[in-house]
């Protein structure tokens, strides 16, 4: 697991370079039962108002998710998941001056929203679920996130278990990059995400979020999310949203072991959080070897 260090990542018209700034992604959920706001911005014109604030406040990607991967979740239709959606990225689409990343595994979902104007698919389930995911990726010259997860979000906190996580992630992530770029995605369109409570334990959360440089060797941004997850709640016995100051030591420890992009539900307390975290480990990185 070598370190290899990528020097962008592309997004359609979008070039993300990979050096010292680290990206904040805003989580949007347009859901009615999402872990950490469902509801909150389940109307079109909240959510868009919620949208430009973000962005505001200093979001560089916004993620724009119709369908809830917490625990237990169960899934809905493509007709549901598409009228959550596609109104707010019709309405966000060519008004904002961010990318937008749609959260979804359907294929229709990221299609509908490409031809809107959005740049990033962000699947949960690494092309695994939607055959024809992948084509829409190629196609549209999409960006793509792929992330580790241990069956589905209904089941995937049943009992998880791992041998090695660190390098059972790092096995898997590797081959959906494989799978992706045989299928013709440019491997520069790709980034990868460990998946931060998705079939994980608290230590194998812990592991990840302490060994995240391990990743640097499939040589693809880092993309992770540990904004308000259950790992944090089992830690601190705090409800979701009473989760930030935790969610501030995982952002500044996933920033100071490598990550590229960071996402986030709180914006402008996280921003600070990163701007710090990647300052010291600029300075780090400037440091001559002994």
């Amino acid at each position: 697991m070598s370190q290899q260090h990528p020097e962008r990542w592309l997004a359609r018209g979008h070039v993300f370079p990979l050096g010292e700034q680290v990206l904040l992604m805003a989580v949007l959920n347009v859901t009615s039962d999402s872990f950490s706001d469902g509801g909150r911005f389940f109307d079109p014109d909240r959510a868009v108002v919620a949208a430009l604030k973000m962005i505001e406040e200093g979001a560089d990607i916004l993620d724009i998710g119709g369908e809830s991967s917490r625990p237990g979740a169960q899934p809905i239709s493509l007709d549901e998941e598409l009228e959550r959606v596609v109104p707010i990225v019709a309405k966000l689409a060519g008004r904002v001056r961010v990318p937008i990343s749609v959260d979804t595994t359907k294929a229709e979902v990221a299609r509908r929203c490409l031809d809107l104007g959005a740049s990033i698919i962000n699947d949960i389930s690494a092309l695994r679920h939607d055959p024809e995911m992948a084509e829409v990726v190629r196609q549209y010259g999409a960006g793509l996130i792929l992330m580790h997860m241990l069956g589905e979000p209904a089941t995937m906190q049943l009992n998880p278990s791992y041998t090695d996580v660190i390098e059972e992630v790092y096995d898997f992530l590797r081959s959906r990059i494989e799978a992706a770029v045989a299928w013709g995605i440019d491997r520069e369109r790709i980034a990868v995400d460990p998946g931060i409570g998705f079939g994980k334990r608290l230590e194998d959360n812990l592991a990840l979020l302490d060994q995240l440089a391990s990743l640097t060797g499939l040589g693809r941004p880092i993309v992770i999310g540990p904004s308000r997850k259950g790992f944090l709640g089992t830690l601190l016995g705090r409800s979701v949203l009473e989760r930030e100051w935790g969610t501030a030591a995982a952002v500044a420890a996933v920033v100071l072991n490598g990550a590229h992009v960071v996402r986030v539900h709180a914006v402008s307390e996280m921003k600070d959080v990163v701007r710090v975290s990647q300052a010291i480990r600029a300075a780090g990185q400037r440091l001559p070897v002994q």
